[in-house]
């Protein structure tokens, strides 16, 4: 099972040297293939106060430092087609925005760096449509085939992460999960699934008691992976606090999904 976890943004190399040390357990589970996630930049906070990251050189440094330390491998967002080329010497999986899920030119240069490209499904998507994301870069790695399969062995992976409902809302329709499967892998991201964009003065708030609900009926649907944002005290976290799940709260989450997995698979 691929597991996708860490904090949204990289605070400080302090914070998130703390968080990292608390998820090595997943990384030494051999029923998981851990990626250890922080972004260096959020380029799309709602308020241009909103903190942002440290940075480029800095958070890829920081994260350089925590591949090294931990032997993780790595994801994080590329928001430009100028960053592939940088975050690609550290990250072994590139991710590709909501709000980007369909911009050719970053999603190409994505795929040209030979890395798993990651392309989070816009929370204004039709599901079937994310196919033809799938494929600008499906075809850019020089695949003449399309499919499931072939996304896996070429490294192309969706994430659903929810769908807008009317203003400050999102829902998850696991019909989406069954359907984008037919042509890719798919991870569930259950923290952002949860969250409420705009509807906290100037930031997105969230509800992560239904992190856990949405987390098990996703391992009941069936899917590839699972990426939950964590923090060792989410009520101060500097993005996305109001969704993502404490440490411990993510221990009996993994624990229900493998739980559900097991009865399935019995």
């Amino acid at each position: 099972m691929i597991l996708i976890a860490g904090p949204c943004v990289i605070e400080s190399r302090e914070n998130v040297f703390k968080i990292a040390k608390s998820l090595l357990k997943y990384h030494e589970d051999e029923r998981i293939d851990f990626y250890f996630k922080a972004s260096y930049d959020k380029a799309n906070r709602t308020s241009i106060e909103s903190f942002r990251g440290v940075g480029i050189q800095k958070g890829l440094d920081i994260l350089k430092e925590i591949k090294n330390e931990f032997g993780y491998k790595i994801l994080t967002d590329i928001h430009e087609t100028w960053q592939v080329n940088e975050a690609a010497k550290v990250a072994d999986v590139l991710q590709i925005p909501a709000f980007l899920c369909r911009q050719t030119d970053l999603l190409v240069e994505a795929a040209k760096s030979g890395k798993i490209v990651n392309i989070k499904k816009g929370q204004f998507m039709n599901p079937s449509d994310m196919k033809y994301s799938v494929l600008k870069v499906l075809k850019t790695k020089g695949s003449q085939k399309e499919g499931y399969k072939e996304a896996l062995e070429k490294g192309v992976w969706l994430t659903e992460r929810g769908s807008s409902f009317g203003y400050g809302n999102l829902v998850v329709d696991m019909r989406s999960l069954v359907i984008m499967r037919e042509f890719a892998p798919v991870i569930f991201d259950a923290t952002h699934s949860v969250q409420m964009p705009g509807a906290s003065e100037g930031k997105s708030g969230g509800k992560r008691e239904f992190v856990a609900p949405l987390a098990r009926a996703a391992a009941a649907v069936g899917v590839d992976g699972f990426f939950f944002e964590t923090h060792f005290n989410p009520d101060i976290a500097l993005s996305d606090g109001a969704n993502m799940l404490k440490l411990d709260e993510l221990d009996l989450v993994i624990k229900d999904i493998f739980a559900i997995r097991e009865a399935l698979k019995n």
